[in-house]
């Protein structure tokens, strides 16, 4: 089989839904493509260079299916953003965690962040602003899908140890009765809290303009 760097890359995504990121190997990839090590290491020189591959493909994929047009108001880019990266993060076990840190591969990417600085500045941000109300954003969705697929690693699984009422049987209710009762806020209803935090920053920055306007 001829083996080229998009079908390793996906074939590298396959092997991260079975066994997570820290079973992911150059390695494993080999022995699961069927070649040896070495062929692995001619298209990446390292782990980390192959999740930079990966996430920028990961990126890429998400990138054409986020719903964002070029004249669209800012708080919409802001809730499309924001929806879409943590479809597309949660499509892959670990997935927000596998993205984090990494670098991106394929400059085509700038044109979606020149699209999503222009909405903002055309609406009155300054550059700056701009981009610290993206990364904002961004941040939140790859922290949130964090933490959200520590408790859910995958479809239909659950980390028992997040349950809340294991976790309220840990906290002395006497002693600390709003952090016992806060696992209940904290590890269900995941969509939910996600669309109250994205609309809870989403308001920061609309209040953030308007005095700016002032």
């Amino acid at each position: 089989m001829g083996l080229d760097r998009s079908s390793m890359i996906a074939a590298a995504l396959k092997l991260l839904d079975e066994t997570g990121l820290d079973g992911l190997t150059l390695r494993r990839l080999a022995a699961d493509l069927g070649v040896q090590a070495p062929a692995i290491y001619w298209h990446f020189t390292s782990k980390q260079d192959l999740l930079d591959h990966m996430a920028t493909a990961v990126l890429l994929e998400g990138s054409r299916e986020m719903r964002i047009t070029p004249g669209m108001r800012w708080e919409r880019w802001a809730m499309a953003y924001g929806r879409g990266l943590r479809r597309i993060l949660l499509r892959y076990r670990d997935g927000a965690k596998m993205i984090s840190g990494t670098r991106l591969t394929d400059p085509s990417l700038y044109a979606r962040m020149e699209e999503s600085l222009s909405i903002l500045t055309r609406s009155g941000f300054s550059l700056r602003e701009s981009v610290i109300a993206s990364s904002t954003v961004y941040s939140y969705v790859v922290g949130f899908s964090i933490e959200e697929q520590a408790v859910c690693p995958g479809p239909g699984q659950r980390d028992e140890y997040y349950a809340p009422e294991a976790r309220a049987k840990r906290i002395d209710g006497q002693q600390l009765p709003l952090a016992q009762k806060a696992g209940y806020e904290m590890f269900g209803e995941f969509d939910r809290r996600f669309a109250e935090g994205l609309k809870l920053i989403v308001r920061g920055l609309s209040a953030s303009l308007k005095t700016k306007g002032r």
